[in-house]
């Protein structure tokens, strides 16, 4: 497939056998077909976070046996807890997130990415598609610290010339969580 639509699969994935991957920038339906075109075309096993709707009916069989895990929308289910005791279980996992949490324009990040890995202690990998270069990889590992703004300063610098298919929809790499904290 990424033959075909003339993409490229940029560096190579990471050693590491436990992490969190960022999916940005997430703007189109394409997004996760081509991540999971670049996952097979690297070994990686994935499993991703989708919200629950895309599971229903007869897409959820099909949804989960391409490592889709349905998250509710707008209630708190202890995700972030749940998640952590699994990568404490688990011997290799390597769970994605968009953390802009929907293919629309918007004006921050969701930290679900950034408190779940810290939660594991495990890193956070720079997964990205770049609709304008037709590439995509996984580079980048971070991880989390106890300095949020500095964190969120090296994904800001990483992802600063990624473009999605639908750029207009690019959402500001900044998390809420940053105006209460700072940035400093």
């Amino acid at each position: 497939m990424l033959r075909l639509r003339h993409w490229r699969l940029e560096g190579s994935p990471p050693d590491e056998p436990k992490y969190v991957m960022i999916a940005a920038p997430h703007t189109s339906n394409w997004d996760l077909l081509y991540l999971l075109a670049m996952s097979f075309a690297s070994g990686v096993k994935l499993s991703w976070l989708g919200k629950d709707s895309l599971f229903k009916g007869w897409m959820g069989k099909p949804m989960r046996v391409l490592g889709g895990v349905p998250v509710p929308r707008g209630e708190r289910s202890g995700l972030v807890d749940s998640l952590a005791a699994e990568f404490a279980a688990a011997e290799s996992l390597v769970i994605v997130i968009p953390p802009e949490a929907t293919r629309s324009y918007t004006d921050h990040w969701k930290s679900g990415f950034y408190r779940i890995a810290k939660a594991a202690e495990v890193p956070i990998s720079c997964g990205y598609l770049d609709y304008a270069n037709k590439v995509g990889g996984f580079e980048t590992m971070i991880w989390p610290s106890d300095d949020l703004g500095a964190d969120m300063d090296k994904f800001r610098a990483f992802y600063a010339d990624k473009q999605g298919k639908y750029p207009d929809n690019d959402g500001v790499v900044r998390l809420r969580d940053e105006d209460a904290v700072g940035s400093d």
